[in-house]
């Protein structure tokens, strides 16, 4: 029956005429659907088969006794349930096809989070896909594996659907008749009609089901749809706060362009601190270098070092080129919590440079293979990462990469 909705959501899919071809399509498969269930029906009214409890040991579906009573338990029974096993796999194609399509159609209105409407490199939309897999895994693992236990489900969200598609057209055709006059009234009233006794007749049997199957797993859906409903306004109520603060704020803001403090976050004097420092330059001549040490308390040998060796590396370079020297601060972090001193050392800074925009440089080093990323602390990005949720709107937090070995562009055809 997935073949129905496939061509349904798949109608521009078809050549001219689409609507032609797509009743063609679908004639055929309600055919074919028709003949398959009416022979196994019959067949298995003849072999006496039955459903089986899938809780009991020795289960066999429908089909499986089918087969094996019709061509036996040899080579041609495992052909039959294994082609059964790849219409199944085609049939739960359409739903990875087209679940994550109106998972985007949703998040282009801003009821999801954008990633949805994204596409992946195999031009498809890859956080539906993976979605729909993660949650149908989750419903086979809280339900044992037990399929029989998911019809509930599935017939509720079958019959919501078929209730909510009614409903919509008929109130597309009464719109039509108030608005429209002419020779299609006759056709649109019949039109209504067939629409409001299809959607009366579904949503009684949604309720039936619901009653019935309530304790069965039911429940899940009454639940699990209205938090659903809830979980995407509020997804939209946050999408139009965003668009509030961003909206257009008229011709450009050059109120202050004033050139940044760039703050050098470094480890020890070496290469990389040494890049960083020639790069703040190029940024501004307000350059502040912060070492933040490991440990609290007294002054370590590495602190020693730094202080012994910025005099002649750092400071007599710098004014030989004209330049203010960079101040050196030397922090240290209580509890091992590297931003909380930096923090505390921007604030101080605010106060001294009021109005000013202040620049982190943050160097890190950029490992060529993906093994060698465990033998690296990443203390840089963990700290971009506080600044960004501590910093505040002042603060430009620049990543000045180091590479072991440099990179090459791949460039794909």
């Amino acid at each position: 029956m997935t073949g129905v909705e496939a061509v349904s959501n798949g109608m521009t899919a078809f050549k001219d005429p689409p609507v032609r071809h797509g009743r063609r399509t679908l004639a055929a498969i309600c055919l074919i659907l028709g003949l398959l269930l009416g022979g196994i029906a019959f067949l298995s009214a003849r072999y006496r088969i039955g459903a089986m409890d899938q809780e009991k040991d020795g289960y066999q579906s429908v089909l499986s006794q089918l087969a094996h009573a019709v061509v036996g338990d040899g080579v041609f029974y495992y052909i039959a349930v294994g082609s059964l096993l790849c219409v199944l796999a085609l049939s739960a194609n359409t739903s990875f096809v087209d679940f994550p399509r109106l998972c985007r159609m949703v998040a282009e209105d801003g009821y999801l989070p954008k990633p949805f409407a994204m596409v992946g490199r195999r031009l498809v939309f890859s956080v539906g896909i993976l979605y729909l897999g993660f949650a149908t895994g989750l419903l086979l693992v809280v339900f044992d594996g037990i399929t029989d236990h998911l019809i509930p489900l599935f017939a509720i969200g079958a019959f919501l659907t078929f209730t909510l598609s009614q409903t919509g057209m008929v109130l597309h055709w009464v719109r039509a008749l108030r608005t429209e006059k002419g020779l299609n009234r006759a056709g649109n009233r019949i039109h209504l009609a067939i629409n409001s006794l299809g959607a009366t007749i579904t949503a009684l049997a949604l309720v039936v089901i619901v009653i019935a199957k309530f304790r069965e797993g039911a429940w899940i859906t009454v639940i699990v749809i209205p938090l659903v409903i809830i979980l995407l306004r509020l997804v939209r109520r946050y999408y139009d706060h965003l668009e509030a603060g961003l909206r257009e704020p008229g011709k450009l803001n050059l109120g202050n362009v004033q050139r940044p403090v760039v703050l050098v976050v470094t480890q020890q004097w070496n290469r990389m601190a040494d890049k960083a420092l020639s790069f703040a330059f190029q940024l501004s001549r307000d350059v502040i270098a912060v070492h933040v040490a490991r440990l609290s308390g007294e002054v370590s040998d590495e602190e020693r070092a730094i202080r012994g060796r910025w005099s002649k590396d750092v400071e007599a370079p710098a004014k030989a080129a004209g330049l203010r020297p960079p101040r050196l601060v030397l922090l240290n972090a209580d509890y091992r919590l590297m931003y909380e001193p930096l923090l505390k050392e921007i604030r101080a800074l605010r106060g001294e440079f009021g109005g000013r925009t202040i620049a982190v440089l943050l160097p890190e080093v950029v490992p060529p293979n993906w093994w060698q990323y465990v033998l690296h602390t990443h203390r840089a990005r963990r700290l971009h990462a506080k600044l960004l949720e501590f910093g505040g709107s002042d603060i430009v937090i620049i990543s000045m990469p180091w590479y072991i070995e440099e990179p090459r562009i791949e460039v794909t055809h």
